[in-house]
């Protein structure tokens, strides 16, 4: 599904020029589920970021779904990711504006579907997560777990082939920590690739393939089995 090859990112400090990541060469394979791991300033949510589609500062190939992402313009990006990809941030990056359905409904209505098709399939989304009693409420009238619980809400309504997710459990309690954790456990089996980056070393069993960086380089890449977190 996804090729990196040779990807760089850097920034520039004055007169120097610092990377953020160096000659990345990473392939993700379709129902992968994917644990980015490694210290602060490693370059992960650098990675993510570009894997999302939304920096254009890197250099390198980046090829999904057989598509070359790096000969594409700004909004031809943009249109892929919209109608692909599914982005937790672990800011929230909820519109304040909107209400927690409306922020919900917003990636389907860049899809060609019926108001009451959108409709039903928030309300499925809702009941879900357990927050249909907050979809008439705005961001700033929630807590941290409950706009990131609409954050991934948002992420997953329109069954992205590609989820990333950064840090998706961190404002969570451990109880909503796992459900979020298992319910991820589910789209993977059900096709949908997964790319975390994460601290947790429990949420981390959740996947089968661990990816280290380390000053911008990658450092490991290993396959492994999932454990039985899967199912607690």
């Amino acid at each position: 599904m996804i090729e990196l090859k040779n990807v760089e990112r850097s920034y520039k400090n004055g007169h120097t020029e610092e990377w953020v990541l160096r000659r990345i060469g990473l392939t993700i394979r379709e129902g992968d589920f994917v644990t980015v791991m490694g210290p602060s300033g490693a370059g992960k949510s650098s990675l993510l970021n570009i894997l999302a589609m939304l920096d254009d500062g890197w250099k390198g190939e980046y090829w999904f779904g057989g598509e070359a992402i790096h000969a594409l313009n700004r909004k031809q990006r943009a249109d892929v990711a919209r109608a692909r990809i599914g982005m937790v941030f672990q800011s929230y990056h909820l519109l304040d504006d909107l209400t927690v359905a409306e922020n919900i409904e917003l990636p389907l209505s860049y899809k060609n579907l019926a108001p009451k098709d959108r409709a039903g399939m928030v309300a499925d989304i809702l009941d879900r997560f357990r927050i249909v009693a907050k979809k008439d409420l705005f961001p700033s009238q929630l807590s941290g777990g409950q706009q990131q619980l609409v954050g991934i809400a948002r992420a997953v309504v329109h069954a992205p082939a590609l989820l990333l997710a950064d840090e998706p459990t961190g404002n969570l309690h451990s109880t909503q920590g796992r459900e979020i954790m298992q319910l991820f456990s589910e789209l993977n089996r059900q096709g949908t690739t997964i790319v975390q980056v994460t601290h947790s070393e429990d949420n981390a069993r959740y996947g089968q393939r661990l990816v280290e960086l380390r000053d911008g380089w990658l450092t490991r890449d290993e396959t492994r089995q999932a454990t039985a977190a899967e199912a607690r």
